[in-house]
């Protein structure tokens, strides 16, 4: 007697039973599937995208504010601070690298960000075709933006003011591309960097000024900074001169010397009236903790679901015994043994959570994958449903036992059957 056999073929004589029990736990697993590989590849995203970044500096505001905008770009900046300001932090002893970020624009939903090669460097960004930006109105693209946009090397766009796609068209200033950068999996591939000059010369911020003595600005006739005694340039925008007040960035990623600076920077800069500092790890850590009710609400609809697919096994099960008690009895008196039907019992429930699981692993990676392929804001984030964790397995076996136990009391009560009881109706 193949007991594989008459465990499916007592699956398929209950085929409503079945699919109800089945459709029971897979929802419940795919729940937890989806928050599992959601919140272990946001974790890394974060991780990944905040890596040398010790602090953030910008205007007065929220500090997760501050941090969602310049470092993950999902939010609207605080404000600007001025370059002078900015200068004065950036030489700071316990400074290591100070980069600068000036945003306000944006093309087909992506936004542009004026900065340094540093920026790019901090990521390992390598170039795909064609070269760095290196004049005004010259960009990058991140890889993200070159495929959803199409955009080539030599081709030109004009920039929309605002980071939505409603804004107003500076179609007097065009930006040309000039690379294409490979994709990292990090937040640079879905950016069009440029330099912050750029982001200037579109809001005429940029624009040259007559009559200004040797303090302003210097450049030759290739547009690099002239090489006069009296121009001291700015140590985050080499262009201009150090102490330009007429300029602002909307806020500066800084790298520490030292642990010195984890414990002074911060309160330093927040001291300084129109300024503050937010550490990525601190606020992230409050995001996180922010995002944890949400998911542990998630998680308990989906325990819920477990428990009463458990228990739904258990029923049927149960009551599935009565119907087939007969069928025990002949069993045994054809030579089956208690303990094969005992194994048969457990078989049986084991089977119900095992496709279950299986459905619901497949339901959760399916709807990731779909959510990836059709949702922008889940493509931009990275998020991908074509990815495993070893926790997964857990969830296996979880469901496995989860079966054993349902199935126990049924079969247990399989194995006690009494062949004459039962046979002459007593049963």
């Amino acid at each position: 007697m193949n007991l594989f056999i008459l465990v499916w073929n007592y699956l398929i004589a209950r085929p409503l039973n079945t699919v109800l029990n089945i459709v029971l736990l897979s929802l419940g697993i795919a729940v937890i599937t989806i928050l599992l590989l959601f919140n272990r590849q946001l974790q890394q995203k974060i991780s990944e995208n905040a890596r040398g970044i010790d602090l953030v500096v910008g205007a007065k505001g929220s500090p997760l504010q501050l941090i969602l905008c310049n470092i993950f770009h999902i939010d609207f900046p605080t404000g600007n601070i001025t370059l002078k300001e900015a200068e004065r932090i950036a030489k700071n002893r316990l400074v290591k690298t100070a980069i600068p970020l000036a945003l306000g624009d944006s093309y087909g939903g992506y936004r542009i960000i004026g900065t340094t090669r540093a920026y790019a460097d901090l990521y390992k960004s390598e170039l795909s075709e064609g070269d760095w930006w290196k004049k005004d109105m010259e960009v990058t693209l991140g890889a993200g933006v070159a495929a959803a946009l199409q955009l080539k090397p030599e081709e030109r766009f004009a920039s929309t003011h605002g980071l939505t796609q409603d804004g107003h068209a500076h179609d007097e200033q065009k930006f040309i591309v000039k690379g294409i950068l490979k994709k990292s999996g990090t937040v640079i591939d879905n950016l069009i960097l440029t330099n912050v000059e750029s982001i200037w010369k579109v809001h005429n911020v940029h624009a040259e000024e007559e009559g200004k003595d040797d303090v302003a600005h210097h450049y030759d006739e290739h547009g690099h900074v002239a090489n006069t005694r009296s121009f001291i340039p700015s140590p985050l925008v080499p262009s201009v001169a150090i102490g330009d007040s007429t300029k602002e960035i909307t806020s500066m990623l800084i790298q520490y010397r030292s642990a010195m600076g984890a414990i002074q920077m911060p309160r330093w800069v927040n001291g300084q009236s129109r300024l503050q500092a937010a550490s990525p790890a601190f606020e992230t850590a409050r995001l996180f903790s922010i995002l944890g009710v949400g998911v542990d609400i998630l998680k308990g609809f989906a325990y819920v679901l477990i428990f009463i697919s458990g228990l739904s096994i258990f029923i049927a099960l149960y009551n599935s015994l009565k119907e087939r008690k007969y069928d025990l009895a002949i069993m045994r008196s054809m030579g089956a043994s208690r303990r094969k039907l005992l194994v048969s019992v457990l078989m049986e429930g084991t089977a119900l959570t095992l496709l279950g699981c299986l459905i619901g692993l497949a339901m959760g990676h399916g709807m990731l994958l779909l959510m990836g392929n059709f949702l922008e804001e889940t493509q931009k984030a990275g998020i991908n449903g074509l990815v495993f964790y070893p926790e997964e397995w857990i969830i296996l076996i979880g469901s496995l036992l989860l079966g054993i136990v349902s199935a126990i009391i049924p079969a247990l009560q399989a194995y006690r059957t009494d062949i004459s009881k039962t046979l002459a109706g007593n049963g």
